[in-house]
């Protein structure tokens, strides 16, 4: 007879382990990129994540990847250059009107200049997804950036209005994402952490995306990873309306690398949306020991209750780390769950 692992009294219901997004671009595919070299290095991307343990793995956006944009990924950019409606070939008129704007600080020109309705135009998210699909199988998540961030990067020439741009580019992203194949979708979202004010718009446009993907949802969120660099000032007090307005069944939150005075705050998340904490520091070089991520795990078990526990992952995306580095993340990632877990 087949024995049963015995659960721990602490132990969640379930508590898996997931990456963020995107993954160290291999030297070897900048130099020689090609389609197949590109399916070549999201094989490994799914291998080192699927031999480390890692329940719920990421494509790494190794395609997104951009040289011009080496302290961003290129991830904007990604989304912003296909689209109908936007031009990406910026003038100087239109660069310093964006430069004026008194948020613009962390980046030097706008991703682009909406000049007409804003469309879909050559973008195609599906066809991405379902290589991934390809590769590793539906049990996989896609991530696709929010359409508040892509806002921020634009200069509007056409609507003149925030929560119009807003919801043009929220319905170009959900008309997509309701044919993507994967298990999960997470939206992905790093300015709103430092406007608040804008959470109700950012909210209604997020949820429009959100409601679109038939199966499971997340919304991953921090205060940026510019470079490595933190970017938003904020906390996770001031966004608690806004955690708590959105229609997604799990968080992907930023915390290892937060002041211990802002975790408390996510105590107050409505129990319907599990919580997804980050226990892996991306902003620093030094690869945490099992030991100290299953007391991350045991931190926040505490404070929020251990049935709220969803997912355990690193704060944001690893791109701007080396290889070597990424890859023992998330090998103490997986073994600190599993200390936690008494596994």
């Amino acid at each position: 007879m087949e024995s049963c692992r015995v659960i721990s009294p602490r132990e969640p219901a379930f508590l898996r382990t997931t990456t963020v997004g995107s993954y160290p671009v291999p030297d070897w595919l900048v130099a020689l990129p090609s389609e197949q070299a590109l399916d070549d290095a999201m094989r490994v991307v799914l291998s080192l994540q699927r031999d480390a343990g890692i329940d719920l793995p990421t494509d790494g956006e190794l395609y997104r990847f951009d040289i011009n944009h080496p302290d961003t990924n290129g991830m904007i950019d990604f989304f912003i250059r296909p689209l109908a409606g936007v031009q990406s070939a910026v003038g100087w008129t239109d660069w310093n009107a964006f430069c004026s704007a008194p948020h613009m600080g962390f980046r030097r020109k706008p991703a682009g200049v909406v000049t007409g309705p804003v469309g879909e135009g050559s973008l195609n998210l599906v066809a991405h997804a379902e290589r991934w699909v390809r590769l590793a199988g539906p049990a996989v998540k896609f991530t696709v950036t929010s359409p508040y961030m892509l806002a921020r990067t634009l200069l509007d020439r056409h609507y003149g209005n925030k929560e119009a741009l807003l919801l043009a580019l929220a319905d170009v992203l959900a008309n997509q994402v309701r044919q993507l194949p994967c298990d999960c979708l997470q939206v992905d979202e790093a300015n709103i952490t430092g406007c608040p004010e804008d959470a109700p718009l950012a909210a209604a446009a997020i949820n429009r995306v959100l409601d679109a993907f038939p199966r499971e949802k997340a919304v991953h969120l921090c205060f940026g990873n510019y470079g490595g660099q933190t970017i938003q000032k904020g906390t996770w007090k001031a966004l608690l309306g806004f955690l708590n307005a959105l229609r997604t069944d799990h968080l992907v939150l930023e915390l290892a690398h937060r002041p211990e005075a802002d975790r408390q705050a996510l105590a107050e998340i409505d129990a319907r949306i599990g919580l997804g904490i980050g226990v892996i520091d991306v902003k620093v070089n030094t690869v945490e020991t099992p030991e100290v991520v299953a007391a991350r795990i045991d931190d926040a078990a505490k404070r929020y209750g251990a049935g709220r526990l969803r997912y355990v992952h690193p704060d944001c995306g690893f791109w701007m780390l080396k290889r070597s580095v990424a890859d023992r993340k998330i090998e103490a990632l997986v073994k600190g769950r599993n200390l936690y877990l008494g596994r």
